[in-house]
């Protein structure tokens, strides 16, 4: 886990999870959106579906909710 600020972040530190995590034999990974991604034959597995999950999640336009925050549609990727 993280344990200082990430370059740019000011002020105390966000919790912070880890990303990758195994239930038995099985490996997943988890998103900003809550969602978890598996269930993968191996951790190097898992992070190569975290790597196409964030390429395609870059080809989602995002948009402004009524608070002004800009959010991205969560999506699932089997």
């Amino acid at each position: 886990m993280d344990t200082m600020n990430r370059q740019g972040e000011q002020g105390s530190l966000p919790f912070r999870t880890e990303r990758f995590f195994a239930v038995g034999a099985r490996w997943y990974f988890a998103t900003r959106e809550g969602v978890d991604s598996g269930p993968y034959a191996s951790k190097e597995r898992a992070e190569e579906g975290l790597r196409r999950f964030l390429k395609v999640a870059q080809l989602i336009p995002a948009s402004d909710d009524p608070a002004g925050n800009r959010v991205a549609r969560s999506h699932r990727i089997y």
